[in-house]
C-alpha cells in the first residue's frame, strides 16, 4: 500500500484542482503558437487517456469537449481561444489553493505542452514570454524565474540555435514527468543570474555525523529502510528541514498530493536555504543509492 494512501483521501480536492490547472496549462502550451500538430494532439490525447475517470467529472466534462473541438482541425482561432478562456474562468475555482499555486501548476503544464512535439519554436517562446509577463506575481516561485531567464536569453537574438534548443528541450521535457506525479530529476535553479540544478549532480555524500531529511516516496525503499541505512552509516535523520540539515533526499516517485507536483514544502524550504547561502544539498534518491553502493 502506498505511504500516501492513509491521508490521500483527504486530498481529493487538491489533486482535482491540480488536474484542472495541468489541463489548462497543457492546452496553452500546445496552442501557444496558434497551431497544433499531430504530436501535440497525441500528447493531449495521452493526457486524456491517463485521466479517463477525471475527464468524466465536472468541470472536465464541460471543458474537455470544448478544447477537443477547438484543436481537432490543427488550428486555434482567436474566437476559439476567447471561448475557452471565458469557460476556464467560469469553471476554475482557485480559492482552495492560492493563485500562486494555481499559476505554478499551470506553468508546469504550459512548458510540458510546448515540449510535447519535440520542438520549441520562437513563436512558442514569444507566447510563453507574454504569459510570463502577464503573470509576474509568480516571480520568486520556482521555476518562474528560471524559465523567464532561459526564455529571455534565447529570445535575445530572436533565434534558437541547436545548443539553445537542446537546453530548452532538456529542461522543458522534465515537466512532462510531473503530470504523472514523478519527481523532476534535473530541475534548474537560478542563483546570482547563473542556472544550476536543484538536485546536486553526482554528489559526494559524507554520512558520518551528517543530518539527512527525506521527502516524497522512494521507488526502492520504505522510509524506515532509508532511516536504517543512514543510521547504520553513521548519519542522523531529521523530520523536517532546518539549517542543521546537510542533505535532503528526494524520492523518485514524488508525492501525488503535492500541489507543485515535482516537489513539496521540504524542497521549497531547502531551495530557500540554498538561495540564502546555506550549504544544504538536495539529492535525488538515485544518487543516494549510488553513493551507498560505492562505499
Amino acid at each position: 500500500m502506498s505511504e500516501h494512501s492513509s491521508y490521500r483521501k483527504f486530498m481529493g480536492k487538491a489533486e482535482f484542482e491540480k488536474g484542472v490547472n495541468s489541463l489548462l496549462g497543457i492546452f496553452e502550451g500546445i496552442a501557444i503558437d496558434g497551431k497544433i500538430n499531430k504530436d501535440e494532439l497525441a500528447f493531449f490525447q495521452m493526457w486524456l487517456n491517463d485521466n479517463k475517470v477525471r475527464v468524466n467529472q465536472h468541470p472536465f466534462n464541460e471543458l474537455v469537449p470544448v478544447i477537443k473541438r477547438a484543436i481537432e482541425d490543427g488550428f486555434l482561432t482567436e474566437l476559439e481561444r476567447e471561448e475557452i478562456t471565458w469557460l476556464c474562468k467560469k469553471l476554475l475555482a482557485s480559492d482552495y489553493f492560492d493563485t500562486v499555486t494555481a499559476g505554478i501548476q499551470k506553468l508546469h503544464g504550459i512548458v510540458a505542452g510546448i515540449a510535447s512535439d519535440g520542438t520549441v519554436t520562437v513563436t512558442e517562446l514569444d507566447g510563453l514570454a507574454n504569459w510570463l509577463l502577464e503573470n509576474q506575481h509568480l516571480k520568486q516561485c520556482w521555476p518562474y524565474d528560471e524559465i523567464d531567464s532561459l526564455v529571455t536569453m534565447v529570445l535575445a537574438d530572436k533565434k534558437i540555435d541547436s545548443h539553445e534548443h537542446e537546453a530548452l528541450m532538456a529542461f522543458f521535457t522534465e515537466f512532462v514527468s510531473i503530470l504523472d506525479n514523478k519527481t523532476i530529476i534535473n530541475p534548474v535553479l537560478l542563483k546570482d543570474k547563473h542556472i544550476s540544478g536543484v538536485c546536486a549532480m553526482c554528489p559526494e555524500l559524507d554520512f558520518e555525523e551528517s543530518v539527512f531529511c527525506l521527502t516524497g516516496t522512494s521507488h526502492t525503499y520504505p522510509r524506515q529502510k532509508f532511516t536504517e541505512v543512514i543510521k547504520n552509516l553513521g548519519g542522523k535523520v531529521a523530520d523536517d528541514i532546518s539549517k542543521k540539515v546537510d542533505y535532503l533526499i528526494v524520492g523518485a516517485n514524488g508525492n501525488p498530493t503535492w500541489a507543485y507536483a515535482c516537489y513539496g514544502r521540504k524542497v521549497e524550504k531547502a531551495v530557500e536555504l540554498r538561495k540564502s547561502g546555506h550549504s544544504i544539498l538536495i539529492v535525488h534518491e538515485n544518487d543516494f543509492h549510488d553513493a551507498v553502493s560505492d562505499l
